[in-house]
């Protein structure tokens, strides 16, 4: 299996550690990640609002790299992903707007087609690789661990765009948590917003809503909370300590990428999986639970 590999900006700053478990996971289980040459920031959910059309001819461009290659778009961030998809639909609905666009893209000598689908690591691993063949390749399995998922408004709404599951009953992190051993927990707040997006404008609310998210994992009695979208991990994670301070209340709450939960169970040391690079330190929970010193 190989994918065009669109790994966002996240990935080469804030979330180092998400790229490295990302590239160990694919090596393990033999899915062939080639990243796009040239690739450029998908705008964040925030481009759009100011220029529609520069939001498109940006996701235009990353998707005609792709189609260069003739491989699908893989992403691992639920923002980039809900960007490339929005900007596809558009243009696969509407050939006056693809017109448009690729008029665009000539400045960059590029064409958009519509032959390469996105996708994310999430999605991949359900629908394309398939659990049952995870399962084979599981070294560690994750018994005893109990994780609170939180899938992030990106990867399952608006549902005509993302289209991969029911957006009010999204069932595909339970899946993969359960394929790996692990428990996956009754927890009120999988469907929430992080709060990222509103941070800098709102941050009180946003820090309200960090604390409402780890607080009520904790009364689920989850180890962690395992998350498919960079950014909310790093809103859960990493504005955790501020979001305790501002409501007075403990928290401690570790926060886990998906492709680190898959990389415990094939049996990665947290290390090999940048788990050490967290705020919020998850070994004290991982060594109750399963055993990792």
């Amino acid at each position: 299996m190989k994918y065009a590999f669109f790994p966002g900006c996240t990935l080469e700053s804030a979330a180092e550690e998400l790229m490295i478990s990302t590239k160990k996971v694919a090596e393990a289980i033999g899915v062939e990640l080639i990243e796009l040459d040239g690739w450029t920031c998908c705008g964040a959910s925030h481009i759009q609002d100011i220029d529609e059309s520069l939001s498109d001819s940006i996701n235009a461009r990353n998707i005609a790299l792709a189609e260069e290659m003739s491989l699908p778009l893989l992403t691992v961030c639920n923002t980039c992903t809900l960007m490339l998809k929005n900007s596809k639909t558009k243009l696969d609905r509407d050939d006056q707007k693809k017109k448009v666009i690729n008029q665009h893209l000539e400045y960059s000598s590029k064409a958009y087609q519509g032959t390469s689908e996105v996708t994310h690591f999430l999605w991949m691993i359900i629908k394309d690789y398939g659990l049952d063949e995870l399962k084979k390749l599981i070294r560690r399995p994750l018994s005893g661990l109990k994780v609170a998922n939180f899938y992030g408004c990106h990867i399952i709404r608006p549902a005509d765009v993302m289209g991969f599951e029911d957006p009010l009953n999204p069932r595909s992190l339970e899946m993969v948590v359960e394929a790996l051993g692990a428990e996956a927990v009754d927890y009120d707040q999988r469907l929430a917003c992080c709060g990222f997006h509103s941070v800098f404008p709102a941050e009180k609310e946003a820090l309200s809503l960090t604390a409402k998210n780890c607080n009520l994992s904790k009364a689920s009695n989850a180890d962690c909370i395992v998350t498919p979208c960079p950014l909310c991990q790093m809103q859960l994670d990493m504005y955790q300590p501020d979001a305790q301070k501002m409501v007075k209340e403990e928290i401690t709450m570790p926060i886990l990428h998906l492709p680190q939960l898959i990389g415990l169970a094939l049996g990665f040391e947290p290390e090999e999986l940048g788990i050490k690079r967290h705020i919020i330190d998850v070994m004290p929970n991982l060594k109750v639970a399963i055993g990792i010193v």
